[in-house]
């Protein structure tokens, strides 16, 4: 039996929250590959200033902002992965995590170096306005009470409204100062 290499790309981001230059990026990756495996990076981690939303809720964001833009769930895989703080452990990781995959989609210069240094093949994302959509610029105009639900997919925006991540994030403003 003859098993063909389904051409996978991958694509990290921690989604902080999920915005339109993610959405931007992985309609883009989607071109070039027959599969994208989405790593939720950070998974761990939640309810703080740097990484407010949960795993769960980061790929609900997701699934519901590419079944918005139409993209065919069915090439798309999105696998939540914890940090691994030993750099020298992080592709392993990584791997023992998601399905196979022959090149990963990034500019992040640490993660490009580390998949490169496993022997994986690296390509650049061309970013969308990368100044404008930015989940740190956009976690700061929700703390700011500014409009940010122009950068991100409406339904991303109304998820987060649901489960009330502005004033999440308020609080945790507040419980960082005690």
């Amino acid at each position: 039996m003859v098993i063909s290499l389904i051409n996978r790309g991958l694509y990290v981001g921690r989604f902080q929250p999920f915005h339109l230059g993610h959405l931007y990026a992985i309609k883009e990756v989607l071109t070039k590959v027959d599969e994208l495996v989405i790593v939720i990076g950070s998974a761990q981690y939640s309810h703080n200033l740097k990484n407010p939303f949960t795993a769960g809720e980061r790929l609900t964001m997701i699934r519901h902002a590419l079944q918005d833009a139409n993209a065919d769930l069915n090439r798309v895989w999105t696998v939540p992965v914890p940090d691994v703080h030993l750099h020298m452990l992080w592709v392993p990781a990584v791997e023992g995590y998601t399905p196979k995959f022959n090149k990963l989609y990034s500019n992040e210069p640490l993660t490009r170096r580390l998949f490169i240094e496993s022997g994986y093949t690296v390509e650049n994302i061309n970013l969308f306005e990368r100044q404008t959509y930015s989940s740190t610029v956009i976690r700061e105009k929700m703390l700011k009470d500014e409009n940010w639900t122009n950068l991100v997919p409406k339904s991303v925006a109304d998820f987060i409204n649901k489960i009330d991540g502005t004033n999440r994030l308020r609080d945790l403003v507040r419980t960082d100062k005690i």
